[in-house]
């Protein structure tokens, strides 16, 4: 941190920081490249023509309407394997692939696609300089195996995986934040949240956590449109990790 920002009160609040905790999807991991990748294959006996990255928008597309209704009190808390499962099948319904056409073991196959993503260049190097000074976790929707499958095939370095299902409410639901830092044993001040998105942010600083913007103005691929710059008083705002770090070391 330069000279001018460490003089400004909010250096006195980062200075409080003992933890950061992570978006994973889009922050961490390249979601739509890896997914795309992954169902490329299945899809060529599926819905041959299908563009693997419209399939992955498509899939991706479904992921807040199903967690909403979570939320909402329409449905139990259900892990993220089983709303991808679901989601899943739905796009394919959509796409003329109806229920019960695809087998089952290749549906579950294709669902893992989820457990193999890639990191982002900087993800590695990034996290494994923060860590010598924080606890670094994710702090995900996702469910626990899926978390873990990734960070072991990716060698993400946390000191623990947690998130939606340890905390047992997703994001933006204030309990997410609010349960991992309590987890942690830490008051929410005491955690930074790092996200690639605004909502995110804004939903962690809220919950008095403080906030770290870091830019992936591909994640939705070349054309993106949102979450391009900061739109909040973010405590950081970061163009990578190892630019977080360079900031926070």
């Amino acid at each position: 941190m330069d000279a001018e920002f460490d003089r400004g009160g909010r250096a006195s609040a980062i200075d409080a920081v003992e933890a950061l905790v992570f978006d994973m999807f889009g922050t961490v991991v390249d979601w739509r490249k890896s997914v795309a990748a992954d169902v490329a294959d299945l899809l060529e006996q599926w819905l041959p023509g299908v563009d693997p990255h419209e399939f992955a928008d498509a899939w991706r597309g479904e992921y807040q309407p199903s967690m909403e209704r979570v939320r909402n009190g329409s449905r139990p808390f259900v892990r993220l394997d089983a709303l991808h499962r679901e989601n899943l099948e739905s796009v394919l319904d959509r796409l003329g692939v109806p229920s019960g056409t695809v087998p089952s073991p290749d549906l579950a196959e294709a669902n893992l696609a989820w457990h193999r993503l890639d990191p982002w260049l900087d993800a590695v190097p990034g996290l494994t300089r923060l860590r010598r000074r924080f606890i670094i976790a994710p702090l995900s929707n996702a469910n626990v195996r899926l978390a873990l499958d990734v960070a072991k095939r990716a060698g993400l370095p946390w000191d623990a995986i947690l998130g939606a299902e340890v905390a047992g409410a997703y994001k933006p639901e204030p309990a997410a934040y609010l349960r991992t830092a309590e987890i942690l044993g830490l008051e929410p001040g005491q955690v930074m949240m790092v996200a690639a998105h605004n909502s995110d942010l804004a939903a962690a600083q809220d919950c008095g956590l403080r906030t770290a913007f870091v830019r992936r103005p591909t994640e939705h691929g070349p054309g993106q449109t949102s979450d391009l710059e900061p739109e909040g008083a973010w405590d950081l705002v970061a163009e990578d990790f190892e630019d977080l770090a360079n900031q926070l070391l």
